[in-house]
């Protein structure tokens, strides 16, 4: 049996355009399109309009994709999220994959990227953009890193809970009452410790071991 999807997407070409193409994937079939995160509410009002995924946009008006994503989150867990979006900032996925995305994808990907990463996400559980280390989606699968197993000092986990907001690293040197140089060196301690190279795979494993 195929797995359903629904798109939601305020630019009702490229949610056609996406339609067609899904349409052409053996494994998935889309529902039906909307334009933002009220639409969708409306929709899933009926229980048939519950898909196994959404694909969402972050940009919309009336409720946007971070609004959607924690919604669906919150009254749909077993509905996975998959963000499609030309946002690429690491502040925008950190808050999309604590609002609850699974994976996320930018809008200039492949079609052939496209059904990969709708079948890994199935498979997985996850899919995440190539900058968000293979370690740490290995761990997130296999579940190797346990914060219980690995050392952090007081101030490592304070700013661990900081990196899945949208300061800058001086703003959460202000709120630390500490210099730029001593946050860089607490980030720099958590990538060895880690084995990460980005604070998008900061922000992951904070929510995940529930940092937040």
């Amino acid at each position: 049996m195929k797995k359903t999807i629904v798109i939601v997407d305020d630019h009702i070409l490229i949610a056609k355009a996406l339609q067609s193409i899904i349409s052409n994937f053996n494994s998935f079939e889309v529902l039906y399109e909307c334009e933002n995160g009220k639409e969708l509410q409306a929709k899933f009002k009926v229980k048939s309009n519950i898909p196994d995924i959404v694909l969402l946009d972050i940009s919309m008006p009336i409720m946007n994709g971070f609004e959607t994503a924690e919604w669906i989150k919150a009254n749909h867990p077993n509905v996975l999220i998959m963000a499609l979006s030309m946002q690429d900032d690491e502040q925008s996925v950190i808050k999309m994959i604590k609002n609850g995305a699974k994976a996320y994808l930018l809008k200039n990907s492949h079609p052939v990227e496209l059904e990969t990463t709708l079948n890994t996400l199935v498979k997985n559980g996850f899919y995440y953009p190539d900058w968000v280390t293979s370690t740490l989606c290995d761990n997130l699968v296999k579940n190797q890193i346990e914060k219980s197993k690995i050392n952090f000092s007081p101030r490592e986990i304070e700013f661990l809970k900081y990196t899945v907001t949208e300061l800058t690293y001086k703003e959460i040197a202000d709120k630390m009452c500490c210099s730029p140089r001593t946050i860089e060196g607490y980030r720099d301690h958590l990538f060895e410790k880690l084995e990460l190279k980005t604070r998008v795979g900061l922000a992951v494993f904070a929510i995940k071991n529930e940092y937040t």
